[in-house]
């Protein structure tokens, strides 16, 4: 975002914030004005105040009897859950419920955004209609949220793309999205999906029952304001009147206890005689793949797979490992089928039914696994006799009982030469594993090892059981003392915002890789915003060893910063953590244009030569030769540490502590 449109959007978010103060509609909404109502709900039932106005997509009646708030996130797989039970709600409650959107993406999905975005300018262009038609294809494609795909949607809608398009390009409704979201995190909408039933609040993707349970209370509610002379287009804001202002404060979450890290160096000792297998048996490299038929992650991790057999062909070889989820209730007749697949017919038939079970993830009924038994030509009935009988069980659960032993309970999880690597990684955290163990075995071969042995004499003295480092949990550490204050000065050349004769300095120690840095960084804007022209935020680097990408990301930022400084590197800060996932060396060189005004030469040279790694390290240091252990994120308030991605009132109590003082 520019200067100019980040600006813009403050200014919007400020303007909405001022607004959650009023009762819904009033003369800039679609309700009546809280002072016209003068008959309030009295239920004793807790209700939250949850504006509403003409700004918001709705569906139903304007005088409904029920208005249902939803919070949500187009990335978010829970809230595209609910949807059909948004839809169904409509049908039975036709004409007595209104369902009313609010932009809630979350930190961690990186696409969210400018999905959000996208619907807010066709509900510019073509109000409601238009906006649900776009939200129906959002979740209707979740997985491919990029830029492409939602100018395709917006063509489809019919919309004005040359509007659309400046729209996006300039970030033109995230005031919108921020004052949705100052809204959220007043009433203690913190999750997502989060409904808001007359005020009244539900949380999650329920079932049906459990909506129809409020709304039927709400319902005779609203029949009982009816009959005490309240209008129906009053309804809403004679519920409004007496609810809250506000949600209580949650109470600070103590950090969890200490915990080891799994060691990204350790070698496994992985057996793979007898299991499902792709690619020559003397590979150089084996790939152990432990994953669940219905894991949406494991499905998501598979063009990665095939991406890796296209550009390393016969050096890798694939092995499967079964582990199917005990809370996934159609993963373990998915596993007997894909096993006796590769029982009847080896290798081949294995991992034809493996892609037409990834293919149709979301089709695993008994029914469907029959049907691709037969697209396959497998004797349909052995294969239902496998199922019935879970003839397969024993060869899984030894699967599952090594991935257990290993410390690889969860899917998807891979042993790569007996290295693991955990969840759906981007091909750039394979690709370093597997150049790395080529260049091992290629060492091998040439001091005398038969490729055929590569792999038996790679994991020979691997470990049986979990490898860790640290000691200790370094993105959750144990409890520091809260009075202590630690003595680390602030350098002149690190990145910082707001005055530097602030009374209260907050230092941020802090790892781009790190996803609970990323879920605090909405923490820290509503600081800014709460204590502006009174507190400094200071950035201080600590990429984590274990966090593979994080180091050339710090450097990278720096560089950055020594170009375009403050502005500059919060920009390019916003980018990182927008895009954890993707933290490649190409993908810095992309964040770097998209901030423009970089000069991409010395951007390279920067990099290429580690200009930085020496100033990340004295970061590191500083908290060394202070006394103090930390992990990330940590927080230095004034010198007091506060350790954790603690919720707001977390900071709160500390900031107002140094202020008092």
């Amino acid at each position: 975002m520019n200067k100019g449109s980040a600006i813009a959007s403050i200014l919007v978010a400020f303007v909405g914030g001022l607004l959650i103060g009023h009762l819904t509609g009033g003369k800039s909404g679609n309700d009546v004005a809280e002072e016209a109502v003068t008959v309030g709900v009295d239920d004793n039932v807790e209700r939250l105040k949850v504006p509403v106005s003409d700004d918001q997509p709705m569906k139903g009646v304007k005088d409904a009897l029920v208005t249902i708030v939803e919070f949500s996130d187009f990335q978010c797989p829970f809230c595209s859950r609910v949807n059909p039970t948004m839809a169904r709600i409509l049908k039975e409650y036709d004409g007595k419920v209104r369902i009313l959107w609010r932009h809630s993406p979350l930190p961690f999905h990186k696409d969210a955004p400018l999905a959000h975005q996208a619907s807010i300018e066709a509900f510019k262009q073509g109000g409601s209609k238009k906006f649900w038609a776009m939200h129906d294809k959002l979740f209707g494609d979740q997985k491919s949220l990029g830029r492409e795909t939602l100018e395709k949607h917006a063509k489809a809608l019919a919309l004005d793309m040359g509007a659309f398009k400046k729209a996006l390009d300039s970030n033109a409704h995230m005031g919108v999205i921020q004052a949705d979201l100052q809204i959220a995190s007043k009433i203690g909408a913190r999750g997502t999906p989060g409904f808001f039933i007359n005020g009244r609040k539900l949380a999650g993707a329920q079932p049906f029952e459990k909506f129809k349970e409020v709304i039927d209370e709400e319902i005779a509610a609203a029949e009982g304001l009816l009959k005490k002379g309240v209008k129906r287009q009053q309804l809403y804001a004679a519920f409004m009147k007496n609810a809250k202002e506000k949600a209580e404060d949650p109470k600070p979450q103590q950090p969890q206890q200490a915990r080891a890290q799994p060691d990204p160096n350790a070698v496994y000792k992985v057996p793979v005689d007898g299991n499902p297998s792709k690619g020559p048996a003397d590979a150089l490299v084996t790939i152990v793949e432990v994953s669940d038929f219905e894991c949406p992650f494991c499905s998501r991790v598979q063009p990665t797979m095939k991406q890796i057999k296209e550009q390393y062909g016969n050096d890798v070889r694939f092995v499967w490992f079964n582990n199917p989820l005990p809370f996934h209730k159609n993963a373990g007749p998915a596993h007997q089928t894909a096993m006796e697949a590769f029982d009847q017919g080896g290798n081949d038939k294995f991992w034809a039914m493996h892609d037409k079970l990834f293919d149709n993830r979301t089709a695993l009924s008994r029914a469907d696994l029959e049907k691709y038994g037969q697209e396959l030509g497998l004797n349909v009935a052995q294969l239902k006799s496998a199922i019935d009988n879970n003839e397969h069980q024993a060869a899984i659960e030894k699967d599952q009982k090594l991935a257990a032993q290993l410390g690889a309970r969860g899917t998807p999880s891979f042993f790569i030469n007996g290295r693991n690597l955990r969840g759906a990684q981007p091909f750039e955290a394979f690709k370093k594993v597997i150049d790395e163990e080529l260049a091992k075995a290629h060492k091998l071969v040439a001091a005398g090892t038969p490729r055929s042995k590569v792999y038996e004499e790679s994991i020979k003295n691997g470990a049986t059981s979990p490898q860790t480092i640290g000691g200790g949990n370094a993105e959750a550490p144990a409890r520091p003392d809260p009075n202590k204050i630690y003595n680390i000065a602030v350098t002149d050349d690190s990145p910082s915002y707001g005055p530097k004769n602030a009374k209260v300095v907050i230092q941020e120690f802090s790892d781009f890789e790190c996803p609970f840095c990323g879920r605090v960084n909405p923490t820290i804007q509503q600081i800014k915003q709460e204590y502006a022209g009174k507190v400094r935020i200071v950035w201080r680097h600590f990429p984590l060893p274990f966090h593979q990408n994080a180091q050339l990301a710090h450097e990278a930022s720096m560089e950055v910063h020594r170009q375009g400084g403050d502005e500059k590197f919060w920009a390019y800060h916003d980018k990182l953590f927008a895009n954890q996932r993707a933290l490649s060396r190409a993908n810095l060189e992309q964040y770097a244009q998209e901030v423009g005004g970089i000069n991409m030469a010395q951007f390279k040279s920067a990099l290429d030569s580690h200009r930085h790694a020496a100033r990340i390290n004295q970061d590191k240091q500083a908290v060394t030769k202070a006394g103090a252990q930390i992990g990330t994120p940590s927080f230095f308030i004034n010198g007091k540490l506060l350790q954790g991605a603690q919720p707001f009132p977390a900071f709160k109590a500390a900031i107002d502590a140094a202020l008092a003082n």
